[in-house]
């Protein structure tokens, strides 16, 4: 099996929306944001498979080394190697990678989060910084696109927080501010006990208007003349809006249920937004 092949396998067994996004590029590109998926699937697992939390420190360290590896031009890791090209022909830079796995490393040492800034800053480690390196691989020629693509990889990550909240209560994990359910009166043992009430609705249609906002902000600093190029951004996004507005209609039921797209409707909404972009 080769790096690329790997990469791909890695990336297709997620099940994730973005893989829609990279069926579209051209072939050098797909190769390398598969790879920088494949990165990021490596280290999230990590920090979401490995019980013990020294183990998965001490894995993330390996990660660490081997990424250094990579930019000293000795990777040693199938997605190492097929993520090689990618720093050269793109741009993907040691620090970046660096930051994700400083987000990961936050997923080991923090299950709750005091405010939005905090929360911000986790987001902008395993999300914005990913947005970055994507609009790197896809091409872009102004600056500001790099602001779309870090408010982009944030508003991704808040719709995945909105509807994974369920999920990662069982986990003992709550991705939502502290002092954004108190403020909405909601109690953190009711998130962990899974209690859908009318203030959690609320809690969840505020989380989701920060979504909206984030991603209005992102399309609001797409430069007209890169938004060609970044249409497998535009395509993960319009799968994402549908995914909100989804768990929306259905009064964010998300602490018992886990809302997702047919494959079907994710490959439509797919090349709908490639032809029209």
């Amino acid at each position: 099996m080769t790096p690329d092949d790997y990469c791909s396998r890695k990336a297709a067994a997620s099940g994730s929306s973005f893989y829609y996004s990279f069926r579209f590029l051209p072939p050098d590109r797909r190769r390398a944001i598969t790879a920088l998926y494949a990165f990021c699937r490596e280290v999230d697992d990590i920090a979401d498979q490995v019980a013990d939390p020294n183990v998965a420190r001490a894995k993330l360290g390996w990660w660490r080394t081997e990424i250094a590896d990579l930019f000293a031009g000795i990777p040693t890791h199938p997605v190492t190697k097929a993520l090689q090209p990618a720093t050269v022909l793109y741009g993907v830079d040691v620090g970046r990678l660096g930051e994700i796995i400083e987000g990961m490393e936050m997923d080991l040492a923090k299950k709750r989060y005091r405010d939005w800034d905090e929360l911000r800053l986790y987001c902008h480690r395993v999300a914005g910084v990913v947005g970055q390196l994507s609009a790197g691989i896809f091409g872009y020629t102004r600056p500001q696109t790099l602001d779309y693509a870090e408010h982009l990889g944030l508003a991704f990550q808040m719709t995945n927080i909105i509807r994974d909240v369920g999920e990662d209560a069982r986990r003992d994990r709550i991705y939502l501010p502290l002092d954004e359910l108190a403020r909405f009166n909601v109690a953190v043992p009711d998130v962990l006990s899974a209690k859908h009430s009318a203030a959690f609705e609320k809690l969840m249609a505020f989380q989701a208007e920060r979504a909206e906002s984030l991603y209005d902000h992102a399309f609001n600093n797409l430069a007209a003349e890169d938004r060609k190029s970044q249409r497998a951004g535009l395509i993960m996004a319009s799968i994402y809006r549908a995914l909100l507005t989804e768990i929306a209609a259905d009064g964010y039921k998300v602490l018992s249920q886990r809302t997702s797209l047919t494959p079907i409707r994710k490959l439509w909404l797919a090349w709908k937004t490639w032809v029209s972009a």
